[in-house]
């Protein structure tokens, strides 16, 4: 029997009860994008870009392109003075070509297919007004789409994830390396230029997440389950977790128990933050991973049936999950009631009666209190959509939510009381406007 929590039909706490489905796409649906308040992009493998309203589900563009699945895509804004605010992204393809689509119109600006491999990643550094892709090599790119400096030939794999960190430098994923680049802005007669700074080798695996806390930390995870906190000044590591697939979160637990976890129940697949917490998509579960205490705090070793693929943080305590089973459910932290040193349970010695027992139990009673999370993961919403992995969602507030998945569908999901009330207001507003609220006596 699956070990998984459900949730009956009483819901009391989530409130997307209704639903609108979103067809057009041909494959599975690996990205969304949100470009502003009510605005979102969705691509995938059918390498078709679609824009949508995400108060209305309304499809605005169909963007066509590209020839190949998309393999990464990021919303690049222009902030000119002396122009009004104008909406892009940037769209990158296995057909090796970056894309560069205005929202507003639904056009393609401009098109670069100059790369010898797949990019993988895309970001935009908007503080030095630049974009980054990366694939075998990194290619540092101006907002015309003019080539400033790349780096030579990295490997086969290439970067897998980019992300930046403060003095003009960014980390690279390569492998199960973290590359740290600088790049260097013009000076004089001299053009832009990316340096290589430094290798981290720390990870024993493939890094498969990369995130940016602040400008003192940032943080991997990798297919192995190593999470590691890294100081994002000098790049030295700050602290690391590795003991995700214990059973127990006591310290001294064999580490046999680690080869008879296959990789993928253990394999860190997203990571976000609310800068005091690192919330990890491990394997099945999701943890709660405090940056000042350096450890776990809570976890859901069984969130889901499968693999989770994407999580968030919400407002008021709660967090989002999804997975490759299909569903989308919404959790709540909250504090665990201590119990008392007499009731954990006081190991070996107590079990077979020796005489060190009394102080033995205070020792492990002791030490399982200090290692004991102090939180939980209560399961208050299971959102049941979707007939296939979903890959990832973004949050819109009172807006709702986007899901999006393999089965090649998006689903908004709406506050189903905030929806109705909506309706009769709007029925409301037409029936005053028609003059049929007359009151008859």
């Amino acid at each position: 029997k699956s070990s998984v929590q459900t949730i009956g039909e009483e819901q009391i706490q989530n409130p997307y009860t209704e639903l609108l489905v979103l067809k057009g796409h041909q494959d599975i649906v690996r990205f969304l994008v949100q470009i502003d308040d009510c605005r979102f992009a969705s691509a995938g493998d059918d390498g078709i870009i679609f824009l949508w309203n995400a108060q209305t589900g309304e499809k605005l563009f169909e963007l066509h392109g590209h020839t190949h699945k998309i393999t990464a895509i990021a919303p690049f804004s222009s902030s000119d003075a002396s122009e009004e605010k104008s909406h892009l992204i940037l769209t990158a393809s296995a057909d090796r070509t970056v894309i560069v689509w205005d929202c507003t119109s639904g056009r393609q600006v401009q098109k670069v297919s100059c790369f010898h491999s797949t990019v993988k990643c895309l970001t935009v550094l908007q503080r030095l007004d630049v974009w980054l892709s990366g694939g075998s090599d990194l290619c540092v790119w101006n907002r015309k789409l003019d080539l400033l400096c790349k780096t030579s030939h990295l490997t086969d794999a290439g970067i897998s994830a980019l992300v930046e960190l403060p003095k003009n430098c960014v980390a690279a994923a390569v492998g199960k390396e973290l590359i740290i680049f600088r790049l260097i802005a013009p000076n004089g007669s001299e053009g832009w230029s990316v340096v290589e700074v430094k290798h981290l080798v720390d990870h024993q695996d493939n890094i498969l997440s990369l995130i940016s806390i602040n400008d003192l930390t940032f943080v991997t995870g990798s297919h192995v389950g190593e999470l590691i906190v890294w100081d994002a000044l000098d790049w030295t590591k700050q602290a690391s977790e590795c003991n995700f697939w214990d059973s127990s979160v006591h310290p001294d637990v064999q580490p046999e128990i680690k080869l008879s976890q296959s990789p993928n129940e253990t394999s860190v697949k997203h990571l976000t933050s609310d800068e005091e917490c690192v919330f990890a998509a491990v394997g099945k579960g999701i943890y709660v991973y405090n940056l000042q205490m350096k450890r776990v705090i809570a976890c859901q070793r069984t969130a889901h049936d499968s693999s989770v693929l994407h999580i968030e943080k919400l407002p008021n305590r709660q967090l989002m999950s999804c997975s490759e089973d299909g569903s989308v459910r919404i959790w709540e932290l909250r504090e665990k009631q201590q119990l008392p040193a007499e009731s954990v349970p006081t190991g070996f010695f107590n079990m077979w009666g020796f005489g060190r027992a009394s102080k033995q139990a205070n020792q492990a009673a002791k030490k399982t209190q200090e290692n004991t999370p102090m939180y939980f993961l209560e399961l208050v919403g299971d959102l049941i959509g979707h007939s296939s992995a979903v890959q990832m969602f973004l949050y819109f507030g009172e807006l709702g939510l986007a899901t999006c998945s393999a089965d090649h569908l998006i689903i908004l999901w709406k506050d189903g009381e905030r929806e109705s009330r909506l309706r009769s207001l709007t029925l409301f507003q037409k029936l005053a406007q028609n003059g049929d609220l007359k009151l008859k006596f």
